[in-house]
């Protein structure tokens, strides 16, 4: 033993651990789940707004009073030249029909989770 004093004095926790409950998985002893109503609210706002959002994004690139006249666009030629091509337009509309998807998903495979 040298003359050193020592670093850790109490190797013990000052906290003593909860009893964990054996009826739940693990980290999900004190979990609160939010009302079946709010859930099913939240899904009816997500899936409003991924149905709504992937048409407008699916049909933009097609509509020429926006797309093409579009003076943002117009003022920048560089911009103009790659969003004014087919397969861009093509791309952008991919991603309107794949967020379409994701929000019929989302309705499709809704579970209520129960507290």
């Amino acid at each position: 033993m040298s003359g050193q004093p020592q670093l850790f004095p109490n190797p013990e926790p000052a906290v003593r651990p909860e009893p964990e409950d054996r009826g739940q998985p693990v980290g999900q002893q004190n979990r609160k789940t939010a009302p079946i109503w709010l859930q099913r609210l939240s899904l009816f706002v997500l899936v409003l707004f991924c149905v709504y959002l992937g048409i407008l994004v699916t049909v933009l690139p097609w509509w020429t009073q926006m797309w093409d006249r579009n003076m943002f666009i117009l003022a920048r030629p560089w911009l103009a030249s790659i969003l004014h091509n087919g397969a861009v337009r093509g791309i952008i509309s991919g991603l309107g029909l794949l967020d379409i998807w994701i929000g019929i998903s989302e309705a499709i495979h809704y579970r209520d989770y129960r507290g």
